[in-house]
């Protein structure tokens, strides 16, 4: 065979594939518009939580370094500035008219300010921070138990889940929070903060300024 032949046939198994993929992300596409397909995912999803927790220590603590091992600097993972016009007052005014507010399945719906949450019991902490971006890095953070703030709102005994918004926006016009859920394993956990310091400064805005789920 030819180097020409070998040229076309390479090129025509590339279209094959990619044509291939194409089919199977528009397949993949049709699946997700239906009712069945998401409630697989589902529990498929639900069983790999299952087995994860059977495998994992409900305690298992991540390792935490000395301050000798600190980064000398601490990169922005997301968005550095929220495009968030609420957030822009509230950090003008150096987050002094923050609030936490605390809803939902609990007793005592409760709204803290940063004062409120620094009088909460705290726990200071050196872990690494591993991006999905390919970097690392290793910094130092204190704040508050969030078990000690679910214990002060009281869950409700059906409660299964902690729901955080944020302020960062999913859309570019500046709408819908971005928002994240754990279960109570994770939330009750020894090392789960509500980062209110980075190495023993206040939160920068580029790292999640006031407060910072370090999990």
């Amino acid at each position: 065979m030819d180097d020409a032949s070998k040229l076309n046939r390479r090129s025509l198994l590339t279209r094959l594939l990619a044509g291939a993929g194409a089919v199977a992300l528009s397949g993949c596409e049709r699946l997700s518009e239906t009712t069945w397909f998401p409630k697989v995912l589902g529990l498929g999803e639900k069983a790999t939580y299952r087995i994860q927790r059977l495998v994992l220590p409900r305690k298992a603590m991540a390792q935490e370094f000395d301050v000798a091992d600190l980064s000398p600097q601490f990169r922005s993972n997301g968005t550095a500035m929220p495009n968030n016009p609420a957030y822009a007052a509230l950090a003008a005014g150096g987050f002094a008219d923050y609030r936490l507010e605390v809803a939902g399945l609990v007793e005592r719906p409760m709204s803290f300010s940063l004062a409120d949450l620094r009088q909460l019991p705290s726990r200071a902490q050196i872990t690494r921070h591993d991006c999905v971006e390919g970097w690392s890095a290793i910094g130092m953070w204190k704040g508050a138990r969030l078990s000690a703030l679910l214990e002060a709102v009281n869950l409700k005994p059906d409660a299964r889940y902690v729901v955080f918004h944020c302020a960062d926006p999913m859309e570019d016009d500046g709408s819908s929070p971005y928002y994240e859920s754990i279960d109570l394993v994770d939330a009750f956990h020894p090392q789960t903060i509500l980062a209110y310091e980075l190495n023993g400064k206040p939160l920068p805005i580029q790292n999640g300024a006031p407060l910072r789920l370090r999990l």
